[in-house]
């Protein structure tokens, strides 16, 4: 290993988080880069009432994004759902590995599949977008607000509170959970959330050494893909905690996005879908963004901001 390249990875501290951050690690180790981790807490983390009553963007982001300013490390490794739109001054977005499977899953004791849950049936979630696609097609269930980490929420599934939960295939999957899987939610009906199921590898802009290391472990495939939703989410002004999701993927050649925004009540549902080169990523992200505020999401995106909604 040549020890003369030695970076400093920032990330949060939960065994998701560290899980990413020694996969990145572990790849650039590989190609002879020496890594230390440094982990570092988040307003998310310290919080513990629902994660939309903090009232900012970037509460899983904005320390480790401090840290990199601060120059207390060369390389932040973020859940690519977490990072906000917005760009930072002095920061890049320097890669996106290959995406993990990128669909929310139905975890229960109770029941084999989602059209098993009876009526009225407890089901926990953590998202407004995941709450809002649920009641669109099921608006008998009883959505309850469910917080912390996998392993809390599969505890709090096992102790009664919940006949289910919906987490991400991607986490369980890096955690070694899949067997805990029940279904995984159909996309005509669940979208992700933006950038669900990758990782955004964040250095300082003027860090062109690292930003040339980190390069080597990029996908474009997944970058187009993360970038035309990121651009649909920026040109919404929707936010991390929008009843916003969308899905993209390069397939043959061709960049195809599905997106949608809801109420957050699930009663009204817009939609819409994109294709084009993946070249075009962030054009094809904006033409969505323009169909959807054609349709009026602007609209039920600032129902979503209203105290109480949700």
């Amino acid at each position: 290993m040549n020890s003369a390249i030695r970076l400093r990875l920032g990330t949060r501290a939960s065994a998701l988080a560290r899980w990413q951050a020694e996969w990145v690690a572990g790849q650039l180790q590989q190609r002879g880069i020496d890594v230390e981790l440094v982990l570092i807490a988040t307003q998310g983390d310290v919080q513990s009432g629902p994660i939309g009553t903090i009232g900012v963007q970037g509460v899983f982001t904005k320390e480790i994004q401090r840290a990199l300013l601060d120059h207390r490390i060369d390389l932040a490794v973020h859940s690519l759902k977490d990072l906000p739109t917005d760009p930072i001054d002095g920061l890049a977005l320097a890669a996106v590995p290959p995406r993990e499977r990128a669909g929310d899953a139905l975890v229960s004791n109770r029941v084999t599949e989602f059209s098993a849950l009876g009526p009225r049936a407890r089901v926990g979630t953590g998202s407004m977008r995941r709450r809002a696609q649920l009641l669109h097609v099921r608006p008998d269930l009883e959505v309850l607000t469910i917080r912390g980490n996998v392993d809390t929420r599969l505890r709090q599934l096992d102790e009664g509170r919940y006949d289910a939960i919906i987490l991400a295939e991607a986490g369980l999957t890096r955690l070694g959970l899949t067997d805990r899987i029940t279904q995984v939610l159909p996309k005509e009906w669940m979208l992700p959330a933006i950038g669900q199921g990758a990782l955004g590898l964040e250095t300082r802009a003027d860090d062109q050494q690292t930003r040339a290391l980190v390069a080597l472990l990029d996908e474009p495939a997944t970058h187009a893909a993360v970038d035309a939703e990121r651009a649909l989410l920026a040109a919404l002004h929707g936010g991390c905690l929008a009843p916003v999701g969308a899905w993209g993927r390069v397939v043959d050649e061709q960049l195809l996005l599905d997106a949608a925004v809801l109420d957050p009540q699930g009663r009204q549902r817009l939609e819409t879908h994109v294709a084009g080169p993946p070249q075009q990523a962030a054009s094809l992200g904006q033409q969505a963004a323009r169909h959807l505020l054609d349709q009026g999401a602007a609209a039920l995106i600032a129902l979503a901001r209203e105290p109480g909604s949700a």
